[in-house]
């Protein structure tokens, strides 16, 4: 059985100068232990990150991977999205996504593996059991 920390956070485009009202057609899907106060918690990824999944969504188009918890940045590890473990340039990145509360209607970015970093909006946290 899994943890009730276990959560599907979905992650929706915010506003840009590109999309000026987001985009619901855009954005991620994934599962990470979330502490009381939002933020993933280490240990409990630990533990059961072969459920911490990723699914990105971008107009129709869909890729799979999963939460990767990787050292390094200024946070000293970091949160990736990694969909080929045999290959780092397709990862993508969350801006100071350690200190980051997932909370619905909150905003955290993403670095693209082309590098542009994008704002989204925390559309919704539920349980993933």
């Amino acid at each position: 059985m899994l943890p009730h920390a276990l959560k599907r956070i979905r992650l929706a485009l915010a506003r840009s100068k590109e999309f000026p009202s987001g985009s619901m057609t855009r954005g991620y899907e994934f599962v990470a232990p979330l502490s009381a106060d939002g933020h993933i918690d280490p240990k409990l990824w630990q533990e059961h990150r072969a459920h911490c999944r990723v699914r990105r969504f971008w107009d129709g188009e869909q890729e799979i991977g999963r939460l990767v918890h990787k050292p390094g940045g200024s946070e000293h590890a970091r949160w990736v999205f990694d969909y080929d473990p045999k290959a780092s340039d397709d990862d993508e990145s969350g801006y100071r996504s350690g200190t980051h509360a997932f909370v619905p209607g909150g905003y955290v970015s993403i670095r693209s593996e082309d590098g542009d970093l994008h704002t989204f909006q925390v559309a919704s946290v539920e349980s993933a059991t």
